[in-house]
């Protein structure tokens, strides 16, 4: 009981450092980014969304010299709205892959353990330093005018 209480609270300790960084989490259609100067790029991707859960991906990358993209981390994380959670459900890194749920979805309790913790640290850090993802809706507002930001920015523009 005592550790379904700690999953518990700590799946509501991500949701609201999640919603830190990614305020538009609830309704972010697709993608967004977060860019700030010293720090690797974040990036956010929605995969899948139903009226329960959003999954997203969230990431950092870099070039490796051979100019493939390394992932540095690539975790999904599935959030649940309605209950103010979230949980890490995978986690990459240039060295290894890890998944909470494997094929017979019986959770890794080890790995999920360790992939939430990692992900509370990970969202602390990345509040820290600035980053903040709004949906690209918003963000393209603010800009001026003959400015894009991403590829859809053209496409809007056109339509």
């Amino acid at each position: 009981m005592a550790t379904e209480n700690h999953s518990r609270d700590m799946h509501t300790r991500i949701f609201h450092k999640l919603l830190q960084v990614v305020p538009d989490l609830l309704t972010i259609e697709e993608y967004g980014k977060s860019e700030v100067e010293g720090y690797m790029d974040l990036n956010l991707d929605v995969l899948n969304r139903t009226p329960s859960k959003i999954v997203i991906a969230l990431s950092h990358y870099y070039k490796h010299p051979s100019g493939d993209m390394i992932p540095d981390p690539d975790m999904v994380v599935v959030v649940y709205p309605d209950k103010e959670q979230a949980e890490a459900l995978s986690y990459q890194d240039l060295y290894s892959f890890r998944e909470v749920y494997g094929p017979a979805a019986q959770a890794d309790t080890n790995a999920k353990r360790s992939l939430n913790d990692f992900l509370n640290a990970w969202l602390r850090n990345l509040a820290q330093q600035g980053h903040r993802i709004n949906s690209p809706k918003v963000a393209n507002a603010q800009m001026s005018p003959g400015t894009f930001k991403t590829p859809g920015d053209m496409a809007e523009l056109m339509s």
